[in-house]
């Protein structure tokens, strides 16, 4: 079964759930509580069967029976504005009844995520209406950082600006569900296309696909360090630039302290180039004296074997797979659903965008 579906649920009290708790309850508890908010759907093809396809769209913000919602106020003002989460339609129940059917059936249950469970946090993801790329935002690519100094020192400068807002999220109530579901073993093996370690935070250990921007490698020798310690060195290499970036206000665009920024799934954000390209240092290896990058996956770059292979030995063993929030449009997810279809498996995608290309693929 394959069905395109994308989670989103309100702040959550942590795990809820028990290991003697049957996926059919733990299903119902998340998508049908009587406390529920509200659950986006359409585009249904509701047709099961070992190795089928199912695509399902959907978006959903719901609590949790007897968990009560956290009413606080958000850790950071950055989180205040939803606008990055994208508006859907209400899904149907025969939906949401296939979706729990799918986890109560299988045995070695894996999952991948994507942008789309983060947007939630104040994390934008890059293909719904509201993404980075509606703006016409364009990621560097790996090539592009290798090659151009120019390149190096915009993207440093962006995301040292980012870095505050980016790492004040928390994790949702979707990393927070996931996490049970693990710690009480319905989930086999989990990965995920995102680098903001929000499911760590979560409690979660999941295979990171793209890497994570809280670490910096060496593009030289390979050594890899905090990415706090290398935010530290940029600092220090550059007093007046960084004390003029901390000064900005993130949160009020109005204010005369902001310059409009707008925040990137990666942790970057938009600033002026008057900001980055004169007088702006980049720290070096510790090591060797080379290029640092973000340990992550670039686009034009390839997902380190030793990675890509585990991820695609669990895809081809398992019986269930379950996409959340993303669109598998990049071929580095795209495979893995694909291989976990064809050894078989029930596949379902749980998305806002209809993955239509994956549909075609995959038929």
């Amino acid at each position: 079964m394959f069905s395109p579906m994308c989670l989103r649920f309100p702040w959550l009290s942590p795990p809820f759930i028990s290991p003697s708790t049957s996926r059919s309850v733990v299903l119902r508890s998340l998508l049908t509580g009587h406390k529920f908010r509200q659950l986006f759907s359409s585009r249904r093809r509701i047709k099961f069967s070992q190795g089928s396809i199912k695509f399902l769209q959907t978006s959903c913000r719901i609590s949790v029976p007897g968990v009560p919602v956290r009413e606080s106020q958000p850790p950071s003002n950055f989180l205040k504005d939803k606008k990055v989460v994208p508006q859907a339609d209400p899904p149907s129940a025969e939906d949401v009844n296939h979706l729990y059917q799918l986890i109560d059936q299988s045995t070695k249950l894996v999952v991948l995520t994507g942008a789309g469970i983060s947007t939630e946090c104040g994390i934008p993801d890059y293909r719904s209406p509201n993404g980075a790329y509606s703006s016409g935002f364009k990621p560097i690519t790996h090539q592009e950082f290798v090659r151009s100094i120019r390149a190096r020192r915009r993207y440093w400068a962006r995301s040292y600006a980012g870095w505050r807002q980016f790492t004040a999220a928390q994790p949702g109530a979707a990393h927070v569900a996931l996490a049970s579901l693990e710690q009480a073993g319905r989930i086999n093996f989990m990965i995920t296309q995102n680098v903001d370690r929000l499911h760590h935070r979560a409690g979660s250990n999941p295979l990171e696909l793209h890497g994570t921007v809280y670490s910096v490698i060496c593009l030289d020798c390979g050594f890899s360090f905090c990415r706090n310690l290398f935010q530290d060195e940029v600092k220090a290499l550059n007093p007046k630039w960084a004390a003029a970036i901390e000064s900005l206000d993130y949160g009020n665009a109005g204010s005369d302290k902001s310059f409009g920024m707008k925040q990137r799934p990666d942790g970057d954000i938009e600033i002026d180039e008057k900001f980055w390209e004169e007088d702006f240092h980049i720290p070096t290896c510790h090591k060797c004296n080379g290029v640092l990058k973000p340990d992550v996956v670039f686009f034009g770059d390839n997902v380190p074997k030793e990675r890509a292979d585990k991820a695609m030995e669990v895809a081809r063993e398992c019986d269930a797979f379950l996409v959340l929030g993303s669109s598998v449009m990049t071929m580095s997810a795209f495979r893995l659903v694909r291989a976990a279809h064809e050894a078989g498996a029930s596949t379902a995608i749980v998305n806002i965008d209809f993955a239509k290309s994956a549909q075609h693929r995959l038929s």
